[in-house]
């Protein structure tokens, strides 16, 4: 217990320190010995993909997925990264990865049809197992998430007109679909955005919320019983066109929660792209000062209960209140941003482009 008890009062120290350090002063006015944390990119050797999907682990510790069925895992730190893509899958587009630990994780490619594939690995990769294929030319899965080792949800666009959900009780080895009966109606258009894995986002043993986009008003649905039953509320983020909605979904439990998106297209503003809720998702509230543009990825830092980190093409924002208000603190192009429990921060996206967070 005294080892268990050190280790996390280390790794809160380090957090605070990364905190104080985010929001002192710039960069160029500090000493070489304080200066800012920042993204420090680390050589994939894949310029021609893009990572959408990302499961930090930890530190050392990292997976990515992307363009023409890629698969890159690193142990340690990024300094360099094994492609551990499944065989046979270079025509898939991989947009989310959960991992459990080094050796195994979860994969989703995205698509009409049979490309929404799920693949699982307990090896770190050396091989894969193909464990769900779309055989509904109507569906369209775009991101999935885990409550546990064991449990799990995928979703995918409206199919007669509800959001499909799958699941697994056992760690993503078998999958079924869902019924339909708990799920609302989806608005006319109203679809996920399979743009950084977070469409989908659980926090606990059952919670879980679910984005959406491209309707009349951007939706995030909320389920408390393992994506049997589902309510319905509007986010006051950009809507009422097929680029805009909610794109990433962020919780540091279950009350408390982060949204963000806008609109991806470049040349279009995002004025409000990012809300919060204290309510486990009953209401929204739309944050005071928004990212400036679009943001595609959010993630909580962990051992706080403020701080977070909201990505996308034009840069990455922190906020140290909670999500009320953001500050752009890198402008480097990134799609999806994940934490781990020792403050292995990472992002991820176009031209094989992964980063973590350094002091």
């Amino acid at each position: 217990m005294a080892g268990r008890a050190g280790r996390a009062a280390a790794v809160a120290t380090v957090c605070a320190a990364v905190l104080a350090a985010l929001t002192a002063v710039p960069a160029q006015a500090q000493s070489p010995e304080r200066r800012t944390p920042h993204w420090e990119l680390k050589d994939t050797g894949t310029p021609d993909v893009r990572f959408r999907g990302l499961a930090a682990v930890g530190r050392d510790t990292a997976w990515v997925a992307g363009t023409q069925g890629t698969v890159l895992r690193t142990s340690d730190g990024g300094r360099s990264w094994r492609n551990v893509s499944p065989p046979g899958a270079a025509e898939l587009q991989f947009r989310d990865i959960e991992a459990f630990d080094a050796r195994r994780a979860v994969v989703l490619a995205i698509g009409e049809g049979e490309a929404s594939r799920v693949y699982r690995t307990d090896d770190g990769g050396a091989t894969w197992t193909e464990s769900f294929r779309n055989t509904d030319a109507r569906a369209f899965y775009d991101c999935l998430t885990f409550f546990d080792r064991r449990h799990g949800l995928a979703m995918s666009d409206p199919v007669d007109g509800k959001f499909r959900i799958l699941s697994t009780s056992d760690g993503g080895r078998s999958w079924k679909v869902l019924p339909s009966d708990g799920m609302p109606a989806a608005l006319d258009g109203e679809a996920g955005f399979a743009a950084s894995g977070q469409c989908l986002a659980a926090s606990g043993p059952r919670d879980v919320w679910l984005a959406t986009g491209g309707g009349a008003h951007a939706r995030v649905l909320h389920s408390a019983d393992r994506g049997l039953t589902w309510t319905a509320t509007d986010a006051p983020v950009p809507a009422g066109d097929p680029a805009r909605g909610v794109f990433a979904l962020a919780f540091r439990d279950r009350t408390h929660g982060l949204a963000v998106g806008g609109d991806y297209r470049a040349e279009e503003p995002s004025p409000q792209a990012a809300a919060t809720t204290r309510d486990g998702g009953r209401t929204w509230r739309p944050a005071a000062t928004s990212p400036p543009a679009y943001r595609s990825g959010a993630a909580w830092l962990p051992h706080g209960r403020a701080a977070a980190l909201a990505v996308g093409p034009t840069g990455t924002d922190l906020t140290t209140d909670a999500g009320r208000t953001w500050r752009t603190v890198d402008t480097g192009s990134y799609d999806t941003v994940d934490c781990a429990a020792d403050l292995g921060c990472w992002a991820a996206g176009e031209k094989g482009r992964v980063a973590r967070l350094e002091r």
